[in-house]
Formats: C-alpha cells, sequence, structure tokens
C-alpha cells in the first residue's frame, strides 16, 4: 500500500500548504478534519497536527481524539496543533501580551533533536498565533525558542511527538522544508517513492481492478484536469469509455468546435452534444451565485444521464475533480467552512444509475499537470488555464442571457488572445473577463453613452489554493482595453482588478 503522511485540519489557512510541501518530498498526505480521523492504517506513517484561527481556550475547543496516534506513530503538531500537545497534556497555555506574527528567528536551537537536524541557529520562522504555551508537561522538552517565544519548539519524552509553534510550511520559514523533510523522511521513514509514473501506474491498475468491463461515461471540457482523467481511463479500459463534451453555452469563443478538434489526435472517443438551449433555460432569472452553481450542475447531471441512456450498460460517470474542489466544498464543524460548492463534488442524485470515479480526486492541480506530460499528453492542452466549471455563468455577475454570453465571450477572446500574442499567456496561471451588473458614462465621438463595464482578472499560482493578481504591462493593458472598447459593442470602460487570494478568491463568484 502508499505510504502517507495524515493532516488533521483545525481550519488553517495554511493546511493545504502543508500538505503541498509533503507531496514536493514525493510522498503522498492526506487531509482529513480533526473530527473525521480515517482508521490508522500500517501505511499511515505521520500524523501532522495543522494551525487553526480558534484556541484551546474556547469554551468548547477543536480536540481531536489521539487515543491511535499520540505515543503510537509519529505526530508533529504545528502552531495550534502544538497548544493543543500542551494544554490538554498538563501544560498552560494562555493569551500571548501582543500577537505573535510575522517573520522571528530561533535565538536557541537543540540541534542533535531529530527534528531540527540540520537547522542554523538565527534560522528565520513564521509565527502566526494569538495564544502562547506557557509552560509544557513535565515529559516535554524544549528544542527551540526565540527571543519572544521561550517554547517555539518540543520534544515528548518517550515517544515520537513534537510540536512547535511557528509555521514550519510556509515561505518565509526559510529553513521550513528542511524541518518537514527531516519530520517525514527520517523520523517517519517515507521513501519518497510517490511519483507521477507510480500514479499512473497505481491509478491505472486501481481502475481496471474497480471498474472492470463496464462502460463509463466522461464529461470532457477541454481543459487539464477532465483530459488528463480522461487518459488515464482510457488506459485502463480502452474502448469501454465513452466521452462527452457538452456545449452548455458558457464556453469561450469557439470553444467547443476548437475542443473537439484537439481530442481528434488522443485515440479518445468522444461525442459533441449541444446543450445551450437546456442551460439558459435551466439558469433563467438566476443571479445567485450559489444558485446558479446548482442549476448548471444539476443540468449537467441531466445531460449526461440523457447521453449515459444511449450507452448501453453504461455504469459509471467519471469526472476530472481534484483535492482542491474536494477541500473547497468540503464542510466540518467549525474549520472548514465551505467557500463555495463544486458541481462535481458531492454525489449524483438518487435517479441517476451511475456510479461515480474520480482518478483525480487527491491530486492539486500542478500535481495533475506532471501527470499530464508523463501521459504524453499535448503541452499545449497541458498549459491551457484553469477554466471554472460553470464556465462564463460565474463571470457573468447577475441573470444570464444568450446576449451577456456572446458579449463576455468576445471580450475573453481578445484578452486571451492578447495574453498570447505578447508572450504573457503562459506566465500568468488563469485569466478571464467579468461582466460587472452595472454601467458606466462613456463618450464616443460626439455622443453620450451608457453602457457595460467589464473586468479582467490574470492571476499567478501554483494550485488555486492561493494567487497573486499578474503584474502585466501598461501597455498590454491599453491596448488590450483599447481593443475591447472598439471591437465590442455594448462595452464602454474596462478595468482590472488587483485583489489577491487570499483574501479575494480567483473568480468573482
Amino acid at each position: 500500500m502508499q505510504e502517507q503522511i495524515l493532516i488533521l485540519d483545525f481550519g488553517s489557512q495554511y493546511t493545504q500548504l502543508i500538505a503541498r510541501r509533503v507531496r514536493e518530498m514525493n510522498v503522498y498526505c492526506e487531509i482529513h478534519p480533526f473530527n473525521k480521523i480515517p482508521e490508522i492504517s500500517k501505511n499511515v506513517k505521520g500524523v501532522i497536527l495543522s494551525g487553526s484561527p480558534h484556541s484551546v481556550r474556547e469554551e468548547n475547543p477543536l480536540r481531536p481524539n489521539l487515543t491511535n496516534i499520540k505515543g503510537s506513530i509519529p505526530l508533529l503538531g504545528v502552531c495550534y496543533g502544538a497548544q493543543l500537545l500542551a494544554h490538554f497534556y498538563g501544560g498552560e497555555v494562555g493569551r500571548s501580551s501582543s500577537r505573535e506574527y510575522g517573520r522571528a528567528n530561533l535565538n536557541y536551537v537543540d540541534a542533535i533533536n531529530p527534528l531540527f537536524k540540520g537547522i542554523s541557529n538565527q534560522s528565520q520562522v513564521w509565527m502566526s498565533h494569538a495564544d502562547t504555551i506557557l509552560s509544557v508537561p513535565e515529559n516535554y522538552r524544549i528544542i527551540a525558542s526565540t527571543h519572544d517565544v521561550k517554547v517555539a519548539g518540543y520534544a515528548i519524552d518517550g515517544e515520537s511527538s513534537w510540536g512547535i509553534q511557528f509555521h514550519p510550511e510556509v515561505y518565509h520559514s526559510t529553513e521550513g522544508a528542511h524541518l518537514l523533510n527531516n519530520f517525514v523522511k527520517d523520523i517517519c521513514g517515507c521513501s519518497g517513492s510517490w511519483t507521477s509514473d507510480s500514479f499512473i501506474e497505481s491509478t491505472v491498475a486501481e481502475l481496471k481492478q474497480k471498474i472492470g468491463n463496464d462502460k463509463v461515461v466522461l464529461g470532457l471540457s477541454g481543459g487539464v484536469d477532465s483530459s488528463v482523467a480522461a487518459v488515464l481511463l482510457n488506459k485502463a479500459i480502452g474502448t469501454n469509455l465513452h466521452c462527452i463534451f457538452v456545449d452548455n453555452g458558457l464556453l469561450r469563443k469557439n470553444e467547443f468546435e476548437s475542443v473537439l478538434d484537439s481530442y481528434k489526435h488522443m485515440g479518445l472517443n468522444v461525442k459533441g452534444v449541444d446543450a445551450k438551449r437546456r442551460f439558459y433555460d435551466a439558469l433563467k432569472d438566476i443571479s445567485d451565485p450559489e444558485a446558479k452553481r446548482k442549476a448548471i450542475g444539476k443540468a449537467f447531471v441531466d445531460v449526461f444521464d440523457d447521453e449515459s441512456k444511449t450507452i448501453t450498460d453504461a455504469k459509471w460517470l467519471g469526472q476530472g475533480t481534484i483535492y482542491p474542489d474536494v477541500i473547497e466544498s468540503l464542510s466540518v464543524n467549525g474549520p472548514s467552512a465551505t467557500i463555495k460548492s463544486h458541481h462535481n463534488v458531492g454525489g449524483l442524485p438518487d435517479y441517476m444509475k451511475l456510479s461515480v470515479v474520480e482518478p483525480l480526486r487527491s491530486l492539486f492541480k500542478d500535481e495533475v499537470r506532471r501527470v499530464g506530460k508523463a501521459l504524453g499528453i499535448n503541452d499545449s492542452l497541458i498549459g491551457r488555464h484553469p477554466f471554472p466549471g460553470p464556465g462564463l455563468a460565474i463571470r457573468i455577475l447577475g441573470d444570464i442571457t444568450p446576449e451577456k454570453v456572446e458579449l463576455l465571450q468576445n471580450v475573453d477572446s481578445i484578452f486571451i488572445e492578447g495574453l498570447k500574442s505578447a508572450g504573457l499567456y503562459d506566465s500568468v496561471w488563469q485569466a478571464g473577463a467579468i461582466l460587472l451588473p452595472i454601467q458606466s458614462v462613456g463618450v464616443m465621438g460626439d455622443e453620450r453613452t451608457y453602457e457595460k463595464v467589464v473586468a479582467l482578472r490574470a492571476v499567478s499560482s501554483t494550485d488555486g489554493m492561493t494567487a497573486d493578481w499578474c503584474h502585466l504591462p501598461y501597455d498590454f493593458l491599453a491596448k488590450v482595453s483599447n481593443d475591447i472598447i472598439n471591437k465590442v459593442k455594448g462595452v464602454n470602460r474596462v478595468v482590472y482588478d488587483i485583489s489577491s487570494k487570499p483574501p479575494a478568491t480567483i473568480e468573482w463568484e
């Protein structure tokens, strides 16, 4: 079985970053809510407790049942996790005299301790906490301190358990990756054998065993996720895979035709379905973002249900669900608030007689791309920007009409093609245009206009969990703005979104 590290999530904004750092060591890891701990099987080599916006001093603190973990397998508490292991086992946590946030330096390091092996004195770390550990239990030994934080790290005598008050997973902890490597590789004994090739081999074998000779219906979008999922399934079951590409009327300009053409040379069995009217009817007079997503999700399910009935004995619905979709759709009591629902997460309605198969459910976006490269998928497809499942519906703020879709398609096309022509497309992780539900006064020729406003959005990221806005050249933005206003009738103002995630999200809805 695949060795793994288990991360228990208490709601920290950095939890996904811990997982990313562990996976960069070619070690598989999973994130689970602190109150939904899976069975600790032999392949779980270690457990990490995340940080949290909550306090262990709250009336109803977030406290997991660590009976089968603490003292049995290696355990690392990070920030809240460290406070939890101190507070509930005989130590004391209290309010910090001042919020300890930002860069700090370790002025004491027990370099003999295996967790801090190779960590230098004065190493920079990142603090983010309002509470502090005032004292530790008798069998806890302090192994790191800063000028302001005496208990920056501790080890528990007699067991492979540690706590650190800082966040090793963030960039500002300069030797944080080294510390995590000490825990994952040296202490937990992980071999680092989880690579793209090993993922492909094990996933194809699992798919063969799971699906057998059954038929699978897969919805293709033209994006990286569904394409990689399709190729993996095709390797496993061949002609028993039936791909469907749905024109929901919310795609980019000319995308339906271009995507179908791109799959011709990939050996996939693909059928194009024109369902524009069905989606427009489902979205009629709906403005709420969540209601849009749910309406689109239901329409997709209905289309696939209809199409699957034309395929004799279809038993499975394949989906390109990836790990951030799962994380963002997960809601547990407190820490993991639902940011947005995803139309491809959460199962199928009772009337649909297909089981779901999701080959990429455990991967982040950049990991999907690496798997795609290992599968030999064309770079032009692997390098495509992510595009939301609900399409332009969540880039049109307010209700959806075919006229608004056409207008935004034209704006988006000018922006995306402009990025490509200027050699900027590959340096941007995701870009798109948003149609705002407002109008502004303008002047064209000698006439006063009162027309629509569009916002352009371009961000840099690795997996979509965090993102920074791109500093596109002013000359480029000026040209794109002029092209949009001159060529797209009904638009007289273009703005550029300079918000990062967090606190904003990549999409506006």
